[in-house]
């Protein structure tokens, strides 16, 4: 199939990029990254494009899975490129007689607000977003999900994974004692968007339970 991944050179995007590459897909990645993530990846094909601006977006038909994962945080740009970023490539890409489904990633900040204010405002914003799109999209057969992981590893979130203190005041908080890695979150975009064909309009939080019992955000003073 025809899949389009946003942020797709780092973290949770460049994860789901080469799962779906692993299994045979065709894959277009859109990413601020001039660079391909996967030079050597012929069923990859890159693009460097800012969300934010809809005249940079590529021309691309018959995209059959919409995966949007490119995001900021703790930016002023976090409304511009979270939420606003995310409804362009979608209206762009998803509406089309070949989709099958779109999958939004959100936060569980989304669900506690426990965050910096503007990227829990940008990612609650787009729980609301993805009933609206789910409700569009079904004449066409296709579903959107949204997908609200807790801590994830990547480079984003050195500034405590680096930091020993607030590392173990965060394991402390998380009933499962673990984060999650972006490449299992990447086996989630894969169910959510491949293997569902029923559920459309719902949010799945991933989060080692740290959200449902606690819900308060650790981060270096400024």
């Amino acid at each position: 199939m025809k899949v389009l991944v946003t942020g797709s050179c780092g973290g949770i995007g460049k994860a789901a990029a080469s799962l779906f590459l692993e299994k045979g897909h065709c894959v277009y990645g859109i990413d601020t990254v001039s660079f391909s993530p996967f030079p050597d990846c012929s069923n990859y094909r890159h693009f460097c494009a800012d969300i934010t601006d809809v005249s940079s977006l590529p021309s691309l038909d018959g995209v059959e899975i919409l995966i949007n994962c490119a995001g900021v945080q703790d930016s002023a740009d976090d409304i511009a490129v979270n939420l606003k970023g995310t409804i362009n490539v979608t209206e762009k890409y998803a509406f089309n007689k070949d989709i099958k489904s779109v999958l939004i990633i959100a936060s569980a900040s989304a669900h506690t607000g426990a965050e910096f204010p503007l990227y829990s405002a940008s990612k609650g914003g787009l729980l609301s977003y993805t009933r609206n799109v789910a409700i569009r999209l079904a004449p066409y057969g296709a579903t959107c999900n949204s997908l609200s992981p807790g801590g994830v590893i990547t480079d984003l979130n050195k500034p405590v994974m680096e930091d020993r203190v607030l590392w173990e005041k965060i394991m402390e908080l998380t009933p499962l004692k673990k984060w999650a890695t972006a490449e299992e979150i990447a086996q989630w975009c894969y169910f959510l968007t491949v293997i569902n064909r029923s559920c459309s309009g719902e949010d799945f939080l991933v989060d080692n339970g740290e959200a449902h019992l606690n819900a308060i955000f650790v981060w270096p003073e400024k």
